[in-house]
């Protein structure tokens, strides 16, 4: 892979939880690093992104879907809330932009997708991190570092 990357593992009560810093160097390599994480997904994982506009996070997203064997275009789900794909894995992209509430999340169907087996991301999880913080997932965290670096982490897993 071309990006570079850092692993540390924090030992906890419930053992230990791998945390992957890698720095991107352009779109394709951000991307190359979502299809890489999706060979670690399993059906109705969680993944919650942060991270400013324009970071990159819907490029990842693009990844997860071709790792997972997606076979319809990826685009951000910015006024559709949520874009689903299809394939040999289903996932649901959720932009949580203007979900503040449970009752915003499940009006929007976020719970359906995870409890049918849908590999499921939510970008701006941020907005709701309190409703989410209980939920086993996989975090990543994309920071632009300008031009097309980014310093990406991700969290979550337990080994």
């Amino acid at each position: 892979m071309p990006f570079r990357y850092i692993i540390i593992l924090y030992d906890n009560e419930r053992g230990c939880t791998l945390l992957a810093k890698y720095l991107t160097h352009g779109k394709s390599e951000t991307v190359a690093l979502g299809e890489r994480l999706a060979k670690t997904l399993v059906p109705s994982s969680l993944v919650l992104f942060t991270g400013g506009l324009g970071a990159g996070k819907t490029a990842f997203c693009e990844g997860i879907a071709k790792g997972l064997g997606c076979i319809d275009e990826v685009s951000s789900p910015t006024f559709a809330i949520v874009n689903a794909y299809r394939g040999a894995q289903t996932f649901a992209h959720f932009d949580l932009y203007r979900i503040y509430t449970l009752e915003g999340l499940e009006s929007a169907g976020f719970y359906d997708y995870l409890d049918e087996g849908a590999v499921v991301a939510a970008e701006w999880s941020e907005n709701v991190a309190d409703i989410l913080a209980g939920e086993a997932a996989v975090r990543v965290d994309i920071k632009s570092l300008g031009g097309d670096e980014r310093e990406i982490t991700i969290s979550g897993g337990e080994l």
